[in-house]
């Protein structure tokens, strides 16, 4: 796993990227949030390909586990991916709705979220 650090608006946004999957679990990701938060990041941009494809079954819970420690932390978050093979309802509302509401964000490039999460940033 490696991070790139990017400053837009001010903001310290961390691109963390790398081979295989290094979300597997809530612990996982919580782990990582609390690493970025304290050295001072206010988003976060991960890859599709980077957490397990459980979280995108909504029933395993981890989606909903992984998005509320985003949002106790208030760190914004964008995945990048290409969502087009998700078909179910329940994934593609799920996305629909975060996107809308702009804390979590799914995406299709890096250059994309930047945008989002410096712009979003409160």
């Amino acid at each position: 796993m490696n991070v790139n650090s990017h400053i837009i608006n001010n903001k310290k946004i961390a691109e963390v990227g790398g081979d295989g999957v290094f979300i597997e679990r809530a612990e996982d990701a919580l782990d990582l949030l609390g690493d970025l938060y304290y050295q001072g990041f206010d988003g976060i941009i991960i890859r599709e390909q980077n957490i397990t494809p459980d979280f995108f079954d909504l029933k395993t819970g981890i989606a909903g586990e992984i998005l509320q420690k985003f949002s106790n932390y208030r760190v914004k978050l964008a995945i990048i991916g290409d969502f087009s093979s998700y078909k179910a309802k329940s994934i593609c509302d799920f996305i629909y709705e975060s996107n809308k509401t702009g804390h979590i964000n799914f995406l299709s490039s890096v250059e994309e979220a930047l945008k989002k999460i410096s712009i979003t940033i409160s």
